[in-house]
Order: structure tokens, then C-alpha cells, then sequence
């Protein structure tokens, strides 16, 4: 475990100006209580109420990101504490950059042979009938850049009708939504530890939503939505879907931490659906429960990724 005297002065980033503002004050409160019993010296900061001068001037030794969603986890913070050369958790500027954006993620993937969904990015209702067209009845829409499954729509048998109010529904959150092929059978997620060479695939994460649907209220209310970690797979399945992760979390030049969520039909083909390179850490997320299965407590699994903070340069 990660010696917490070594950590400095650590700031956590929570909270923010995003649609995910909620979700990240959850996380992040639960991040500064496990610094905090571990005997560092943390604070919480919210960019969201309080000024990057403010970020500046207390001269802090790292940063604990815990920004969910539009500016941070897009690339935006990130380049400000570049600037301000404070060492930062998670993933760099690019990285992040194309991380939040799902469809220049996916075009990545499918660039180098890893298999995704077809779909495009939409930004007019009048391209329905061309994607009904193309991409069938089966559909799930939602924004491009927003996370917690806030604005997804998923359609069966969808008609122009529906599938244009899906997209004026999806648009109600950002304007540049997806329209891809629903992809039917059991959904799983694989979060991931470190970088390059040296990244650690956790254990797959099977989750069992009810009528199949892990949306933002599933996420992180109630318990109806039921997890087995490790997933009941056999050890080839779990290998291959371990081995794609991996692959996808480093095509996209991910760092520290992240979580790759994938689907997989009855026939067993599985394919990548996003990544998301600042996972939540609210009592309901998925990472600590990864690590929970090799032994790893909150507590440990904060320090380090604390401890893996640095800056691209």
C-alpha cells in the first residue's frame, strides 16, 4: 500500500459545473474521507464554486480528480493543472479528450480491429430515415460527451417518429448525440489500473439490470440492479474481454485508472461501448468493487491512485 506520508498537501477536485455535478460530490466525498483516515493531508476544492486562483495560490502537491463529465474529464482541467504543474490523477489532456468523446473513441477502436457498434454522431432529426436505413430498428441514442447514462434513449422496433423524438429527447442534454445499433445480451464492465506495459486488467464486473436497462437512476439509487464480480465466465471469455480492455484502454492512451464497458451477445462476440477515464467513486461504483474482489479496500485502492499522480510533461 502507498505510504500516505508521501502524498504532500492533496486537493480533491469534486463537484463542477457538469450535468454530473451530483454524482462527482458522492465520489469525491467518499475519496477525502479515505485520504483523510489514512492520515493525509486533504481538502476538497470545488471548481465549480471556487476560482482556479484560489487552485493556484494554495500551492498544492497533487490533485485528486474526482470531476465527473464537460471539464473534468474532458481534457480541460487537466490542461490547467498542466499549466499550473500540479501532478493530477487519471488520465492525461488527449487521453481525456478522446475518452469523453464516444464516437472519436469508437472510431479509434474500430481503426485498429477492436469491435464496436455501428453508429454515427447525429445533430439534425432529418438524418432519421438514412439511419433507420442503415442502421435498423434496434438503436440506442445518447450524447456523444455526457456520462452517468444521462439523455440515453434505447429503442426496439423504432419508427422515424420515435427515433426523431429519442434524438430531440437525447439533445435535451447535448446537442451532438449518437445513434448506434443496440447491441442485445449480458453488459459488463472491466475497470483497469496504471499504464502502458504495466496496466492491471481487475476483475470483469457482469451487471444485471432490471429489463436490461442500467440507466442513471439504476446507477446510483435504490438496489434493484444486482453485479457478480468475479463474472460468472469461463476463464477464455474472461481472458478475451480482460485482453480488450487492455487493448482499448491503451489505444486511447489512458492512465492510473479507467473502466471499459462492453456488451456481449448469446453467440459470445463481445464489443467495446465506451471508456470512462475518471471513474466514479460513490457507493455504488464499479471499481471499487473490482478491487474488493482481489483483496483491495477503498481506502487502498485511493492511495493508489494517488500515488500514480503525475503530469503529461
Amino acid at each position: 500500500m502507498s505510504d500516505a506520508r508521501n502524498l504532500g498537501r492533496v486537493a480533491v477536485l469534486m463537484g463542477g459545473r457538469s450535468s454530473e455535478r451530483e454524482v462527482s460530490l458522492s465520489s469525491g466525498s467518499g475519496v477525502l474521507a479515505a485520504l483523510r483516515s489514512s492520515g493525509v493531508d486533504a481538502v476538497s476544492f470545488d471548481p465549480g464554486r471556487q476560482s482556479l486562483a484560489e487552485l493556484e495560490s494554495a500551492r498544492f502537491d497533487r490533485v485528486f480528480n474526482m470531476l465527473h463529465g464537460v471539464g473534468g474529464e474532458d481534457g480541460t482541467i487537466q490542461g490547467v493543472l498542466e499549466w499550473l504543474r500540479v501532478p493530477y490523477t487519471g488520465s492525461g489532456v488527449l487521453a481525456s479528450a478522446i475518452g469523453i468523446d464516444k464516437q472519436a473513441t469508437c472510431a479509434l477502436w474500430e481503426s485498429i480491429g477492436l469491435p464496436v457498434p455501428k453508429g454515427r454522431v447525429v445533430t439534425d432529426a432529418a438524418e432519421v430515415p438514412a439511419l433507420l436505413a442503415e442502421l435498423g430498428p434496434s438503436l440506442v441514442v445518447k450524447p456523444n460527451k455526457d456520462g452517468s447514462s444521462f439523455g440515453v434513449v434505447k429503442l426496439e422496433d423504432a419508427t422515424a417518429e420515435t427515433l426523431a423524438e429519442a434524438i430531440r429527447s437525447s439533445q435535451e442534454v447535448e446537442t451532438d448525440v449518437i445513434v448506434e445499433q443496440r447491441i442485445h445480451g449480458r453488459e459488463f464492465t472491466c475497470a483497469l489500473l496504471g499504464e502502458g506495459a504495466g496496466t492491471q486488467a481487475l476483475p470483469v464486473v457482469e451487471i444485471m439490470a432490471p429489463g436490461g436497462d442500467y440507466n442513471s437512476v439504476n446507477k446510483y439509487q435504490g438496489n434493484e440492479v444486482k453485479y457478480a464480480c468475479p463474472a460468472p465466465l469461463d476463464d477464455a471469455k474472461t481472458e478475451e474481454m480482460k485482453r480488450l480492455a487492455v487493448e482499448a484502454y491503451r489505444a486511447v492512451g489512458a492512465r492510473g485508472w479507467g473502466r471499459i464497458d462492453t456488451m456481449m451477445e448469446p453467440d459470445g462476440t463481445i464489443y467495446l461501448l465506451e471508456i470512462n477515464t475518471n471513474p466514479g467513486m460513490t457507493p455504488h461504483s464499479l471499481v471499487p468493487m473490482a478491487a474488493r474482489a482481489i483483496g483491495v479496500s477503498y481506502e487502498e485502492l485511493v492511495l493508489r491512485v494517488a500515488a500514480e499522480a503525475r503530469l503529461d510533461r
